[in-house]
């Protein structure tokens, strides 16, 4: 006696799920590591400028600060904390907001912070007095005064396992001097390139 033969719906469906799953699986492996190990960001505000402006589109390096479980905000294995000078991703502590800064100041640190200007263990960032230009060891950032300062930082200690985050556009940035500090573990990533600018298309500016 021959065998039952599958009803002809249910072998078209298992046609379709032989045909389609690699296609799935490729999927699913690219979106796990881009939430493992890089992403994308597009840039919503000034508040950054001159260093980002409205519409860029920044590459970021989800496992710069340690490699996580995907889809997860768990590490599994660390690289290492933010370092001053380079520019993050993470949360806001207000709202939930993805936001990008730059790293100011790190645990240990001493800031202070005047008509915009930084001022960490005991030395000027800008290169001489009403520079507009700071320096963070091998980085530099173009500091945007256009609306002032803004609200100033009076000799504030970073204690342990925490960051002080702040926009170039220091008088139109809410930033750290807004939530306070940022933890450690806060951080999803850190931007390393602009590659696409509103207005001029294509780019590759290194972070």
């Amino acid at each position: 006696m021959a065998a039952t033969q599958p009803a002809a719906p249910l072998q078209r469906i298992r046609n379709i799920v032989v045909e389609w799953l690699p296609a799935f699986a490729l999927l699913l492996l690219l979106t796990a590591a881009r939430s493992s190990f890089a992403n994308h960001y597009v840039v919503p505000t000034g508040s950054m400028e001159d260093t980002l402006v409205p519409g860029d589109r920044v590459i970021v390096d989800m496992s710069a600060y340690g490699l996580r479980v995907p889809f997860t905000d768990v590490v599994v294995a660390g690289r290492g904390d933010p370092a001053r000078g380079e520019i993050v991703v993470f949360d806001s502590p207000v709202d939930g907001t993805r936001l990008i800064k730059r790293v100011a100041a790190v645990a240990g640190d001493r800031v202070s912070l005047r008509n915009g200007h930084l001022v960490v263990n005991g030395q000027a960032l800008a290169d001489a007095a009403g520079s507009d230009i700071e320096r963070f060891g091998s980085r530099e950032a173009l500091v945007n005064l256009d609306h002032g300062g803004g609200p100033d930082i009076d000799d504030l200690v970073i204690p342990r396992g925490q960051v002080l985050v702040l926009g170039d556009h220091r008088g139109n940035s809410f930033d750290g001097r807004m939530y306070g500090l940022v933890p450690v573990g806060a951080f999803y990533g850190k931007a390393v390139a602009v590659y696409w600018r509103s207005g001029e298309g294509p780019v590759w500016k290194r972070l």
